[in-house]
């Protein structure tokens, strides 16, 4: 845990708020006759949306009635849960399970696609709420961020009760949606106190918690500890956070490694001294799509051709427009099997070409099987650095890729 303060130093209080099934939320927003029922939210087309709206024209979205709207037991396709519901996830649908697999779990939820504009829009209006409130504050994803109480008006009272009360009612008042938050010594334990009352709850976790609150949580329950680690962590008879912590660190360290095991002891105690940074450098920029139906490298081939050009185009407007360049270009494929292989390389300068990014990962193609059918087809641009930063590089020869078999060729 982080050490006592000193008289003249006050408690580190570090907040972890997340939206409360954010993108589903919101969507009730617009439908609110469909609070209380089991939704799922998945797609990024409102196709449904547009087509049940077109049925029931001149009528206000809040008074359409809950039998129009499509089901997900009609549902066909790929598609993936962006986010569920309470009342959903009761029979085990969550996110990123498929939307065929929950159509078995919970037939009668309803299905609705993301609208994605407006995600973004309270996305971006409750963290300037929470700014102007706190200004400390790091963005962790479009429905999460991390707030510094610590040396905010108010942020020690009740060891930060009263200010994570504020954010959470102005975040409420202003936009209808509800948020968790987690107040704690460290962003370790405030993550996990934010998940303690979910939806709409304030969890408090002082350092004297640790042994009550922290170490009867199964090790999963730690932000950093996957599901290969859980595995491995449960096959030495490892299974709650305490249990981690009763290890000592030397035998952490050698049967996890010196890095993760060293950590693992740390976040076990409850100790991490990240700060909460108000910027933060993406690392890469990727794009990638899942085909409607299994694409095959030579029978496919024109069609996949076009598909990966586009992504590397994307890539590199998605890299223009935010001023980065990157120089480890990756692609990432999914078999029909579900099998994920990806392959990189890197160059010797900072680039955002389309042009280049498709040469080199053209050639990352050439390093894999592609006598499977492929389900997903990604590219990826990483070790990024700021364009304003490189301008004042003095730019080299132009990069030039060859494939020692092949010069000229490309697989598609």
């Amino acid at each position: 845990m982080t050490p006592n303060p000193t008289p003249t130093q006050p408690s580190r209080r570090i907040a972890h708020l997340d939206m409360d099934a954010f993108y589903a939320s919101v969507e009730l927003l617009r439908y609110p006759q469909l609070k209380g029922l089991p939704v799922v939210i998945g797609g990024s087309r409102r196709k449904m949306d547009e087509a049940l709206q077109a049925r029931e024209a001149g009528r206000d979205t809040a008074d359409i009635p809950v039998d129009e709207f499509p089901r997900l037991r009609d549902y066909v396709g790929r598609g993936v849960i962006t986010t569920a519901t309470y009342p959903a996830r009761q029979f085990g649908v969550g996110s990123a399970m498929g939307l065929m697999k929950a159509a078995k779990l919970c037939p009668q939820a309803i299905l609705l696609p993301v609208d994605f504009d407006e995600v973004r829009r309270f996305s971006q209006q409750f963290k300037q709420i929470v700014t102007d409130i706190a200004p400390v504050m790091e963005n962790r994803g479009i429905d999460e961020v991390y707030i510094d109480f610590t040396d905010v008006p108010g942020g020690q009272r009740e060891s930060g009760l009263s200010l994570a009360r504020l954010i959470q009612s102005s975040i409420t008042q202003a936009t209808g949606l509800t948020c968790s938050i987690g107040v704690a010594p460290n962003k370790l334990l405030a993550k996990m106190a934010s998940e303690f009352k979910k939806p709409n709850g304030i969890s408090i976790v002082q350092p004297e918690d640790l042994q009550s609150k922290i170490w009867p949580l199964p090790c999963r329950k730690i932000n950093g500890i996957g599901p290969k680690a859980g595995v491995k962590l449960e096959a030495h008879g490892i299974h709650t956070i305490g249990d981690l912590a009763a290890r000592e660190r030397h035998w952490l360290m050698a049967h996890f490694g010196k890095s993760y095991g060293a950590w693992l002891h740390e976040a076990a105690w409850g100790r991490d001294e990240r700060p909460v940074t108000t910027q933060s450098e993406p690392v890469s920029m990727s794009r990638e799509t899942t085909f409607s139906n299994d694409l095959h490298a030579v029978r496919d081939k024109a069609e996949l051709g076009q598909i990966f050009t586009r992504l590397c185009q994307q890539v590199a407007d998605d890299l223009q427009r935010k001023g980065y360049r990157g120089k480890t270009i990756g692609i990432k494929l999914r078999y029909d099997d579900f099998r994920i292989v990806t392959r990189d390389q890197t160059l010797a300068v900072h680039t955002d070409d389309a042009t280049l990014i498709r040469r080199t990962a053209g050639l990352c193609l050439k390093r894999v099987d592609l006598e499977q059918r492929i389900r997903l087809l990604g590219v990826r641009v990483g070790s990024l650095v700021p364009r304003a930063d490189l301008e004042a590089i003095a730019a080299g020869e132009p990069l030039e890729l060859h494939d020692p078999d092949d010069p000229n060729g490309r697989l598609f």
